[in-house]
């Protein structure tokens, strides 16, 4: 199947479980989405992530616990974008990020299960670029969030610095730190 149909089934079925009534910093969930997919599309990444970017949300994650499918729902959205990109999805929204975001190195630690594993370095990268996908739209479109937690993200993605893509990193820079300047912060 064509990505530009996956990423048209991805769409249908975010509006169908109602993502573009929920409310979200910088309008709704689906408009969030959209923008993550766009900024990781602006980065290169590979379709499988980009359709990972648009559809994170699903499951919920540990910053927005809102799912709009439950676990035991995940073959359809495997059915909607395809079985690496809804890994990526569940591997997000498992994360338990006190345990993870220190380093992202030690075991990952799956808050849906409670179990630690060692993650691939291919899913980290992927992890690390959705994560600064996710959190730069965040604090591009709100302000007092890029206020309240510009100097942390920085911090986080500096640790991330080895997993991020060039693009991501850049764009992290770009966006945190003149913030962080400008606030003195």
């Amino acid at each position: 199947m064509a990505y530009d149909e996956l990423f048209g089934q991805a769409d249908a079925l975010l509006r169908e479980l109602g993502a573009e009534h929920a409310a979200h910093p910088g309008g709704t969930l689906l408009a969030h989405l959209h923008r993550v997919r766009i900024r990781l599309a602006t980065w290169n990444a590979r379709p499988a992530l980009q359709l990972a970017g648009l559809c994170h949300a699903f499951y919920g994650t540990d910053g927005f616990p809102h799912p709009l499918l439950p676990l035991d729902r995940r073959t359809d959205l495997v059915a909607a974008i395809g079985e690496e990109a809804e890994s990526i999805v569940y591997f997000y929204a498992s994360c338990d990020r006190e345990a993870t975001y220190p380093t992202l190195a030690a075991p990952f630690r799956d808050r849906f299960t409670g179990r630690t594993h060692t993650p691939t370095p291919a899913l980290r990268q992927d992890f690390a670029d959705l994560t600064a996908a996710n959190e730069l739209d965040l604090a591009a479109e709100d302000p007092a969030f890029l206020d309240r937690h510009g100097p942390a993200l920085l911090g986080l993605f500096t640790r991330f610095r080895p997993l991020l893509s060039e693009p991501a990193w850049r764009d992290c820079v770009s966006v945190l730190v003149s913030s962080t300047h400008q606030h003195g912060s």
